[in-house]
């Protein structure tokens, strides 16, 4: 770690405590800043249910000291398999985990609460019940008209981040065609599930692993749509519809798909990475900043990076305007290019029947057996990337 004098002292108020913004308070407390966090909940609580954190991720919190807490937490990931939708049968298996190097399923509840209770412990104040509204001249504007500054201003406050309207004008996202239905059930014996299985059919698919020791199974189901309104991560979907759209899945897909009693809809937006992040003293971090579509598993171990070299910017660089430059010129060119590459993948699950699905699937099966390495390699480029050597 590089030395940690040019942070202390100086204060630092961070929007919103979700996994960005309490990882980015617990890097710039460990560096010396005194941090403060608002949180518009009355809790400290997680929607969704399944992160996969990739070694890129795993390395910010093995430098935060809570890697090995989720990891008594989180099975490790050895694998992704791809699946055709009616048979399946494998058609590839990508390997994840390499020695020194973990992947891991996490509950986003436990992550959120293993990274709450490390802040507290390096003296973050959290203050729950205070929404922000807005900034102004320097200022974060509260909902109640109260208003709090500091010497950095982080807005980790997400998708509608108050923050990043203040430094630029809202871009316009756009419905990419799909929606994603969510659900976690509860284990069985014989489920047997110890990696990622992703179903893959026409203009759909399906993505299940488990979490919590494989006591929980996490289901995300994709399917293209013409039209959709809201976007929401806790718009309530009826299961019968979820088995209904899924009816010509295979007999072990449909039959995850048969337990969940409750799940959730939503519709994926592409949303322009921000043209400006910081201002000087206000700074964006995490989906704020570059929101990204969940087809590579990448939004929370981006933030995770964020978080990091934030705070090592911020630490190395004496000059605040300069620190905060340095860290969205570093910052920008890999998260544009992770989500841009998050936007593609989605077509190479969603490959209608026809002669190139064929060839495509028959490709596969042939790397998959004889050069593996090959699609370890197609993402080396992120998995392999060190916030805390950078």
């Amino acid at each position: 770690m590089k030395a940690v004098t040019g942070m202390i002292g100086r204060d630092v108020l961070v929007v919103g405590a979700g996994i960005g913004g309490l990882a980015a308070a617990c890097c710039l407390a460990q560096r010396g800043a005194a941090v403060r966090v608002l949180e518009q909940a009355q809790e400290i609580r997680a929607f969704g249910a399944g992160l996969q954190i990739s070694p890129n991720g795993m390395a910010t919190l093995a430098g935060l000291g809570v890697a090995d807490e989720i990891a008594a937490l989180s099975p490790r990931a050895s694998a992704v398999y791809l699946r055709d939708f009616r048979k399946g049968a494998a058609v590839a298996r990508v390997p994840l985990s390499r020695q020194g190097r973990p992947y891991h399923y996490v509950h986003r509840a436990d992550l959120v609460e293993i990274l709450a209770n490390r802040a507290r412990d390096l003296g973050v104040e959290i203050t729950l019940g205070a929404a922000v509204a807005g900034g102004e001249e320097g200022d974060v504007i509260l909902a109640n008209g109260q208003r709090e500054t500091a010497d950095v201003i982080v807005g980790a406050d997400g998708l509608h981040s108050r923050i990043r309207a203040h430094l630029e004008p809202r871009g316009h996202p756009f419905f990419t065609g799909q929606i994603a239905w969510r659900a976690v059930i509860d284990a069985q014996d014989g489920d047997d599930l110890c990696d990622v299985q992703v179903f893959m059919g026409p203009a759909r698919h399906i993505v299940i692993y488990p979490l919590r020791g494989g006591r929980l199974i996490n289901i995300v189901a994709v399917e293209e749509q013409d039209q959709w309104v809201k976007e929401s991560w806790s718009e309530a979907g009826d299961p019968a519809q979820l088995v209904a759209r899924f009816g010509d899945f295979c007999r072990e897909a449909r039959a995850y798909l048969g337990r969940v009693t409750q799940c959730y809809q939503w519709g994926l937006f592409r949303h322009p990475v921000a043209r400006k992040w910081q201002n000087g003293q206000m700074v964006l971090l995490g989906d704020a900043a570059h929101p990204t579509l969940p087809f590579l598993a990448q939004g929370a171990n981006m933030a995770l990076e964020d978080a990091w070299i934030l705070s090592a910017r911020l630490s190395d660089t004496p000059d605040l305007p300069e620190a905060l430059a340095h860290y969205e010129a570093q910052r920008r060119p890999r998260t544009a290019r992770i989500v841009q590459a998050a936007s593609d993948n989605a077509d190479h699950y969603h490959i209608r029947p026809s002669l190139f699905r064929v060839a495509a699937h028959t490709g596969l099966r042939v790397v998959s057996r004889y050069a593996p390495h090959l699609l370890t390699q197609r993402f080396e480029w992120i998995y392999g990337f060190d916030p805390t050597k950078s």
